[in-house]
């Protein structure tokens, strides 16, 4: 579903600068180079990192993938200290943000300095876990109790002080966006229905992301799924 949200933007012919924050092993990296795009990936792990330019060497896009370690609470400082030629510029056409909000110590602060290396008229995708999804799917896979504590959004885990992921309601997610100066488009859901069925439901895939995309904009099945993506402009 986020490709086909992303798809007229990255599909239109125009070669971008991206960065990818959080995509260290380079699922959405690789196929962006391989569309002509340069794509800077910035992620903590180097293991990660790793897997990324095995991927992009072996795709023939070695040359437009660039990896840096490092976390989105400090992006400015990661592109700053880049060595020379391994960042383009601190200024990007297209930010990806994709389930990284779940795991920082500040989301709010994080989404400021992600929001930051953008031009003016440059794009932000942001997909982070919805937490209404959470406790529809773990209440029906027989947890009521879980269910009930992500409502408040507790970890169910016992012995955590905190959330080892949080998960966000749509008007959190658009709050987030909002404060961090950026105008959202349409938020939609991210498998409505996926998750809920399992890999051993037997159904036609191709079926099933056809479903997936006549819910993803739609309520009350959007607000239900397991993630929240949103796509939002600098002005």
């Amino acid at each position: 579903m986020i490709w086909a949200v992303l798809s007229p933007v990255v599909e239109a012919g125009t070669p971008l600068r991206v960065l990818d924050v959080g995509g260290g092993s380079g699922m959405f990296a690789v196929p962006l180079a391989q569309l002509g795009h340069d794509v800077t990936v910035v992620d903590p792990s180097a293991d990660a990192l790793a897997t990324l330019h095995r991927r992009a060497d072996t795709a023939g896009v070695g040359s437009r993938v660039r990896g840096l370690q490092g976390d989105g609470d400090r992006m400015r400082a990661v592109l700053d200290g880049a060595p020379a030629g391994s960042a383009p510029g601190d200024q990007f056409d297209l930010v990806l943000c994709h389930s990284v909000l779940e795991v920082v110590d500040d989301p709010v602060s994080t989404l400021r300095e992600i929001a930051g290396v953008l031009r003016p008229g440059g794009q932000l995708s942001i997909a982070t876990a919805n937490r209404a999804g959470a406790v529809l799917a773990r209440a029906v896979s027989g947890h009521p109790k879980e269910a009930r504590g992500l409502l408040a959004d507790q970890d169910p885990a016992p012995g955590r002080a905190r959330p080892a992921r949080r998960r966000f309601s749509p008007p959190e997610l658009l709050a987030l966006v909002t404060g961090a100066g950026l105008v959202p488009g349409e938020w939609r859901g991210v498998s409505v229905v996926t998750e809920l069925l399992g890999a051993s439901s037997g159904a036609d895939p191709a079926a099933i992301r056809a479903l997936e995309l006549e819910l993803a904009g739609s309520s009350p099945y959007r607000d239900v799924a397991a993630g929240l993506h949103v796509l939002a402009t600098r002005p």
